[in-house]
């Protein structure tokens, strides 16, 4: 499993969100001045975010995006899932398990490193990544006397 662009894009465009959509929506055009992403990009990722009720888009003059709950309650699993599909590492058709060798290397391998994978994911939530920026960003802060 290889993170597409479109999901490293995604995690960026929706921690953008978060910080910026505490009080009014926000638009697929500030968010591409600020991340240098296409609106045209951001639109085909945004689609996909609210099909899998992550975001919610708000029509009219003060039109634009929200999160559709709060930011700890969306984990980076959610978000890449509705942008990558499927997280696996490797994909087995049923020709592959019925070798008794492929068999013990999907369940001492394969299995387990999606596992992996899964856990971490699971376990980080869109409030993380947004606290853990917000961090780094007062870290490169230099004070001069």
């Amino acid at each position: 499993m290889k993170i597409s662009t479109k999901g490293k894009y995604g995690i960026k465009a929706i921690i953008d969100l978060a910080i910026n959509s505490t009080e009014e929506a926000v638009t697929l055009k500030s968010i591409s001045e600020r991340q240098n992403i296409s609106e045209g990009y951001l639109e085909q990722i945004f689609s996909l975010l609210r099909k899998n009720n992550l975001i919610k888009g708000i029509k009219g003059a003060q039109g634009g995006y929200i999160l559709e709950k709060d930011s700890a309650h969306i984990t980076a699993g959610e978000i890449l899932r509705a942008l990558e599909g499927d997280l696996s590492v490797v994909e087995l058709n049923d020709d592959y398990l019925n070798n008794r060798m492929e068999k013990s290397i999907k369940t001492n391998l394969w299995d387990r490193i999606n596992e992996s994978i899964e856990r971490v994911v699971d376990s980080i939530t869109l409030e993380d990544l947004v606290e853990a920026y917000k961090k780094s960003d007062n870290q490169n802060i230099m004070y001069y006397i």
